[in-house]
């Protein structure tokens, strides 16, 4: 049965491929990558088989076979790692706006970019354990902490920086490069701490989200875009909406005691649903102003 696009989660690599020979970078790295696997069946087999009591082989091979899946990771990823270096030192990766074409030097090494790095994201999201994606992010330069949940989004896997208790919510994309008509936009992005981005949300390269905001589920931010810290930016293109109090202090005193659930859903609407984002004339003047500046830059 197929899988909805929007459903797949995991590391986002894109599935560009400028030129078909660039293929042979993938099929090296998992060739090599599948050795020590080889390498440690071997010495198990050695050691524990025996024509004529094959019990104690089949008994503990489950056991073996986590082991062997985890150096399948690392040996994918040190293969690749050692690709990757190669590239970079012949065309180092920049930022900036880039004809989509075969011509174009930066282009074609964004694809053997992507290419290198599939196959080693690919086998460390299928493990259960979210820790060996978190190692891959950080071998190939994205900055992220262990303590990030980008286990269910599609994260992108370079010119990204994670602060500390990020939430990157189920389908949620996380971009630093994106294609749009003949050009290939790669822009670096920037998650502070405390940061919570909603289902199905998209942030595109450049987004520069601030400490303790949150991204509304299915909305979507423009090419460098700001978003300043502690509001709830909603809709498309992502505004403000209002302060975001869920990081504050004294939630209880505000809330208060309450009656019954109508009681609290009302109090809950009242504080964190209707927006209270008072601002004068003035103040609603120079936001315009301030916004169409932006656009104008963008």
């Amino acid at each position: 049965m197929s899988i909805p696009n929007t459903m797949r989660i995991g590391p986002f690599i894109p599935t560009v491929l400028v030129k078909k020979k660039y293929l042979l970078f993938y099929l090296i790295i998992v060739w090599f990558s599948f050795i020590p696997v080889f390498l440690e069946f071997w010495v198990y087999w050695q050691f524990l088989w025996n024509y004529s009591r094959p019990i104690h082989f089949y008994t503990f091979l489950p056991l073996v076979i986590l082991p062997m899946y985890i150096t399948l990771v690392f040996s994918a990823i040190f293969i690749a790692k050692i690709l990757f270096i190669a590239v970079n030192v012949i065309h180092k990766p920049q930022v900036g706006v880039f004809l989509r074409h075969p011509s174009d030097k930066d282009y074609r090494y964004w694809c053997i970019r992507n290419i290198i790095k599939r196959w080693p994201f690919w086998i460390s999201h299928r493990f259960p354990f979210p820790f060996l994606d978190n190692i891959c992010f950080k071998v190939f330069g994205v900055k992220t902490k262990f303590s990030n949940s980008l286990f269910e989004g599609w994260v992108d896997t370079e010119f990204i920086s994670f602060g500390k208790n990020v939430v990157v919510g189920q389908g949620a994309i996380v971009q630093s490069s994106v294609i749009i008509g003949n050009l290939l936009i790669i822009k670096r992005t920037v998650i502070e701490d405390d940061v919570r981005i909603g289902s199905h949300a998209i942030v595109m390269p450049g987004t520069y989200i601030g400490r303790k905001s949150v991204l509304a589920a299915n909305s979507i931010t423009t090419v460098d875009q700001k978003l300043e810290d502690g509001y709830i930016y909603v809709g498309i293109p992502a505004k403000k909406f209002k302060r975001n109090y869920f990081f504050e202090d004294g939630l209880q005193e505000k809330i208060g005691q309450v009656e019954d659930v109508e009681a609290l859903r009302a109090k809950y609407e009242k504080i964190y649903i209707k927006r209270y984002d008072k601002i004068s004339h003035k103040e609603r003047k120079e936001l315009k102003k301030e916004q169409k500046e932006e656009e104008k830059k963008r």
